[in-house]
C-alpha cells in the first residue's frame, strides 16, 4: 500500500538539554521490573531502544503524547511519532525537535459524512467525531505497513529507525493496533493523558457488569467499586456525555469497548498515565487491582520553562499588554481548543466577565458556524476597553499564564490546562467544565480548596448564568476566601511542580523499553551458543 511520504526525521539545534541521553540510574518499580524486566544484560545490544508513539486525533491527546516523545527522544530513545500530515504540520510546524525523533504521517481515508481535510476533533462538530473514529480505524493497514517495513530493515538505514519497535505507546482508541503488534512480538502501552480518576470512574468490564448502570442517573454518582470518601462523579450534563461512551457511536464500537478490549490482549502490557501518585494515592492501587495490569505514572509533563519574547513577534501583543499590568491584577479566561462552546456560552460568559470589574484577557475561539464578534454582546469590546483584552488569534497559553500581571485562571479544567495553571504556576481556578473528565477535575480541585465551580443548571444542557460568573470571578480575585485559594494553589504548585520529581517518573518510563529486549531475543542467544558448544 503507497503510503506517500511518510517520514521525516527533523533537524535540531543541538543544546545543553539535548544532551542528556543517559537516563538517571534510578531504582526501578517491582511493577515495572516484573513486566518489563525480561531482557539480557544492555550490552548485548548495539542500538538504542526503539518507541513508537500513536496518540487518538485530538489535540488534547496528540500534544501530551508529543511531549512525552520529546523527553524519551531527549533521553537518547529513538522515538517514531505517528500521525496525520494535517496535524503533524500543526503541532511541529517548523519548530526545532530532539535529535532522535522522526514523524510518521499516515493519510485518513475518505468516509462519507466526514469533512473534507478534516484531521482531529478540532476539524469536525461533536456530532461527527464519531466519523472521525471510522475513518481512523482505517490506518490499520497502513500502520501495519509501517511496522512491518521497520520490522524488516537492519537499523543501518534511515538513521537507525529501520529496526524492529522495542515497544509501541498508544491510546484508548487503538483496538485494532494490538493485532499488528503481535504479529511481530512488540509490546504496548496504553498511555492515558487524563487523570486517574476518570478510569475509575468507568471501570473495568467486570465491574460494569457486576454493577451495570443504565440510566443517566447511574453516572451522576460514584460507582459502587469506589470504596473510599471521593469527589468522582458527574453533573448531569457531564453525565450524558459520559453515557454516551458506553454506546456505540458511527464507527461502530464505543469508546469504553475499545479500552476494554486490551484486557484481553497478550500485547498490552502495561498502562501508563499522565498523574502521579502524589495527586491520586489511592486511585493508583485500585487501578492495578481492577485490571490486574501495572498502572505507571509518566509524571504530569510539566510545560519547559516560559522562553523569552521576542519584542518584534507581533503574536506577542497579549504579552505586552501584560506587562503594563498590576501584578496578580488579571484573569486569563480560555476555555480549550475543543470543548463544545457554543454562542449562549460566549455571551454569558462576557456578561460574567463585564460584572465582575476584573481585568482580564481572553483567549475566545469562534464557535462552531459562528463569527467570533458576532457572538459577544453589542458593545461589549467597547464596555471593557481599557481593562480587557479578546484574542480570537493565537494566544501563547503558557507564557500568558507563567506572566506576573496573571491571578487566577478561568478554565474548562481541561487535564492539560489544569497541569499547566495550577501545578506549574499555582493559579487559582474559576471552573467552567464542559465534558468528559473536565467536570471530575473542577470537583476534585474545589474540594482541595485551590479554586471555585461556576454553578449550571441541572438539566441536559447545564446552562450556567453570567451573574454566577462574576460572583467566582470575583471571589477568586478579591474576596479573602480567594486570597486562601491562591495559598493552597501554591502549596499545591509547590509539591506537585516538582520539576525534578516529575522528570524522574520519565527517567523510569525511560529505562523500560532500554530493558525491553525479548525473552525470544535472549533465549536465540543462548541456544546459538549452546548449539556452538555443541559443534
Amino acid at each position: 500500500m503507497a503510503i506517500g511520504k511518510r517520514c521525516s526525521e527533523l533537524p535540531t539545534p543541538r543544546s545543553r538539554c539535548l544532551d542528556r541521553h543517559d537516563p538517571l540510574p534510578l531504582p526501578r518499580s517491582p511493577w515495572i521490573s516484573s513486566v518489563l524486566g525480561q531482557l539480557p544484560h544492555p550490552a548485548v545490544w548495539v542500538a538504542p531502544p526503539m518507541v513508537v508513539v500513536f496518540p487518538w486525533l485530538a489535540f488534547g491527546h496528540m500534544i501530551p503524547f508529543l511531549e512525552l516523545s520529546k523527553r524519551l527522544a531527549r533521553r537518547g530513545h529513538a522515538v517514531t511519532f505517528v500521525t496525520t500530515p494535517g496535524n503533524a504540520a500543526k503541532l511541529l510546524g517548523a519548530a526545532a525537535a530532539p535529535p532522535h525523533l522522526r514523524v510518521a504521517t499516515l493519510a485518513l481515508p475518505e468516509v462519507d459524512g466526514l469533512p473534507g481535510g478534516a484531521e482531529a476533533t478540532a476539524d469536525v462538530p461533536p456530532e461527527k467525531v464519531g466519523l472521525l473514529k471510522k475513518a481512523f480505524d482505517g490506518l490499520a493497514a497502513p500502520f501495519a505497513d509501517l511496522v512491518a517495513e521497520s520490522c524488516a530493515g537492519d537499523g543501518d538505514g534511515d538513521a537507525g529507525f529501520s529496526r524492529k519497535p522495542d515497544f509501541i505507546i498508544h491510546d484508548f482508541a487503538h483496538n485494532w493496533l494490538w493485532p499488528i503488534a503481535e504479529e511481530h512480538q512488540i509490546s504496548c502501552a496504553v498511555y492515558l493523558i487524563m487523570p486517574a480518576a476518570l478510569l475509575a470512574f468507568f471501570g473495568s468490564k467486570e465491574k460494569n457488569e457486576a454493577h451495570p448502570r443504565s440510566t443517566v442517573e447511574d453516572y451522576m454518582v460514584p460507582p459502587p467499586w469506589i470504596d473510599f470518601p471521593t469527589t468522582i462523579s458527574h453533573r448531569r450534563h457531564e453525565a450524558k456525555a459520559i453515557a454516551a461512551a458506553f454506546r456505540p457511536n458511527d464507527a461502530g464500537v464505543s469508546d469504553i469497548d475499545r479500552f476494554w478490549e486490551m484486557q484481553e490482549r497478550p500485547s498490552c502490557r502495561l498502562i501508563l498515565q499522565r498523574s502521579c501518585p502524589e495527586l491520586e494515592p489511592r486511585v493508583f492501587p485500585l487501578l492495578t487491582d481492577m485490571f490486574a495490569m501495572p498502572f505507571v505514572a509518566s509524571g504530569l509533563l510539566l510545560p519547559d520553562e516560559v522562553a523569552a519574547v521576542d519584542e518584534d513577534d507581533d503574536k506577542v501583543d497579549v504579552v505586552r499588554w501584560l506587562d503594563k499590568q498590576p501584578r496578580r491584577s488579571v484573569v486569563y479566561v480560555a476555555l480549550g481548543s475543543e470543548a463544545p462552546v457554543m454562542a449562549s456560552h460566549v455571551r454569558e460568559l462576557a456578561v460574567g466577565l463585564e460584572l465582575s470589574g476584573a481585568r482580564f484577557l481572553w483567549a475566545l475561539r469562534r464557535p462552531a458556524g459562528e463569527d467570533a464578534g458576532d457572538v459577544l454582546p453589542d458593545g461589549f469590546e467597547a464596555r471593557v476597553a481599557g481593562r480587557g483584552v479578546v484574542a480570537t488569534g493565537w494566544v501563547p497559553q503558557v507564557r500568558v499564564l507563567g506572566h506576573g500581571a496573571v491571578g487566577a485562571f478561568v478554565t474548562h479544567c481541561g487535564w492539560g490546562s489544569t497541569v499547566e495553571s495550577l501545578f506549574r504556576f499555582g493559579l487559582p481556578l474559576v471552573m467552567l467544565p464542559f465534558v468528559a473528565n473536565q467536570g471530575l477535575i473542577a470537583r476534585a480541585m474545589a474540594a482541595r480548596g485551590v479554586g471555585v465551580e461556576v454553578p449550571r443548571e441541572d438539566d441536559d444542557e447545564g446552562m450556567f448564568r453570567g451573574e454566577d460568573v462574576a460572583a467566582a470571578v470575583r471571589k477568586v480575585m478579591e474576596e479573602e476566601e480567594g486570597r486562601e485559594m491562591a495559598r493552597k494553589a501554591m502549596e499545591l504548585k509547590e509539591v506537585l511542580g516538582d520539576r525534578g520529581k516529575q522528570e524522574q517518573y520519565v527517567d523510569e518510563l525511560a529505562n523500560q523499553p532500554e530493558q525491553r529486549r525479548t525473552d525470544i531475543e535472549q533465549h536465540q542467544l543462548i541456544t546459538t551458543e549452546h548449539q556452538h558448544h555443541i559443534s
